[in-house]
């Protein structure tokens, strides 16, 4: 059986929550690490202690924010291990890269990809079992962060479909009840499309005016990452003919709902 331990890396913030869960994960003879996080030398040496006497197979990385993929070079090059991810970016340059449904295998230790793009394009969840490691995809107690609406729909989606038993994210603690959360997850974000689209039929027609309608129990220093992700989801809802705009959404266009 897995055997999953947690090494939280000292980066909480406003993004981070309490930080990012790096992962140890493996058996008593072989282990690989998802998510080894920023470079700070305490951390990485938290890291090589739990790993302890056992052997590392692999650095894994969900996705290349300076959160959870710059750690992972170094650490690779201390355990003597490849570094595995979907593709290179800032600070982080895979030695194997893996794709949709893909394994990386060593010895009884065998991780799937799962591509969910959404928050980046780039992100990957890991199936260990029945275990998913959620990276960004899915956060313990917090919404997340998307830059493309509809592929992180179809993420969530994906998600479902792979029906994991337990999940692992990769901020904020685990998630006993995998199918629960993710269907908290995606009627959260049904609900926030539906806010928009009536913002915008009571009168709200640009981004800040649907962010003051929408995020009404937000806090306003949030409202520019707000808005980002207004902007995600109108493009969704004109993509899909849910809304209409003059300009385009990062031109600051004005919405105009459609008949349903």
């Amino acid at each position: 059986m897995i055997r999953v331990a947690v090494v939280l890396a000292p980066n909480p913030g406003l993004f981070t929550g309490p930080g990012t869960n790096t992962y140890v994960i493996g058996d008593e003879g072989t282990v690989a690490v998802i998510d080894p996080g920023p470079v700070i030398p305490g951390h990485l040496d938290a890291i090589v202690g739990e790993i302890g006497d056992r052997r590392a197979a692999a650095v894994l990385v969900t996705h290349c924010h300076p959160d959870h993929a710059p750690a992972a070079n170094p650490l690779g090059v201390r355990l003597g291990v490849p570094v595995v991810g979907y593709g290179p970016g800032p600070d982080f340059s895979p030695d194997v890269t893996i794709g949709d449904g893909e394994a990386f295998t060593d010895g009884g230790l065998e991780v799937v990809a799962v591509h969910t793009p959404g928050h980046t394009a780039d992100h990957l969840c890991y199936l260990v079992g029945d275990v998913l490691f959620t990276g960004d995809h899915i956060m313990g107690g917090s919404t997340v962060v998307i830059e493309d609406a509809a592929a992180y729909m179809a993420s969530l989606e994906k998600v479902l479909a792979v029906d994991p038993r337990h999940l692992y994210p990769g901020h904020g603690p685990e998630l006993p009840d995998a199918r629960a959360a993710v269907e908290e997850y995606v009627a959260h974000r049904r609900l926030r499309e539906d806010q928009i689209v009536e913002a915008v039929r009571a009168g709200a027609h640009s981004v800040d005016e649907i962010v003051a309608a929408v995020y009404t129990d937000v806090d306003p220093t949030l409202h520019l990452a707000a808005a980002l992700q207004v902007r995600a989801v109108l493009q969704k809802l004109t993509s899909e003919s849910r809304l209409s705009s003059r300009r385009g959404t990062d031109e600051g266009g004005s919405f105009h709902a459609l008949e349903e």
